[in-house]
């Protein structure tokens, strides 16, 4: 049996310039990174971005079977975060704002099922005992894993007014409620 003597060779520096190949382009992904950092604007703000509700008032008062209610006079600091208006089934009207101790506080109203839409804006929440008087009208309070309401039962439907604010800031937020 014949032996085949086979010799490798190595480039020289093949190694060295492997990681020299690795280090050049970390520093080019590393430029590019801080490049985007310092050249790309970027707001730096609270992350909550206003949305106009006004219009969109007007538009499903027209078609609410309920008086649809929504905040008038509210002070400077509060910042609508959402707004919608899902009918004619149930007719569901929803208003979302921050306020100004940074806190959620929102709006339903609902021509469907008392009960259901309860449960449902409240997240599960339980019927306390107690209630608030808001404009000399008691609304009965629910209390929920994530947030607190306040709740209104009417003929032509049901109005919830909830957020992560105690009842007492939910109760001043439902005094601001009109349906003009």
């Amino acid at each position: 049996m014949a032996t085949e003597n086979v010799t490798v060779r190595k480039r020289p520096g093949m190694a060295a310039k492997s990681v020299r190949d690795m280090v050049l382009s970390l520093a080019a992904v590393l430029a590019a990174g801080i490049v985007i950092y310092f050249f790309i604007p970027h707001s730096g703000g609270d992350g909550v971005h206003a949305v106009p509700y006004q219009d969109s008032v007007l538009s499903a008062r027209r078609a609410a079977p309920y008086p649809l209610l929504a905040p008038q006079g509210l002070p400077s600091g509060w910042n609508a975060t959402a707004v919608s208006y899902d009918g004619p089934k149930d007719a569901v009207w929803t208003l979302g704002f921050i306020d100004p101790d940074k806190q959620y506080v929102a709006l339903k109203q609902s021509s469907g099922a008392a009960d259901a839409f309860i449960r449902d804006a409240t997240i599960d929440g339980v019927k306390q005992a107690a209630t608030t008087q808001v404009n000399g009208v008691a609304w009965t309070q629910y209390q929920g894993s994530r947030y607190q309401a306040l709740v209104l039962k009417g003929a032509k439907g049901t109005t919830v007014v909830f957020g992560t604010e105690g009842f007492a800031k939910l109760g001043e937020f439902a005094a601001t409620l009109t349906d003009h």
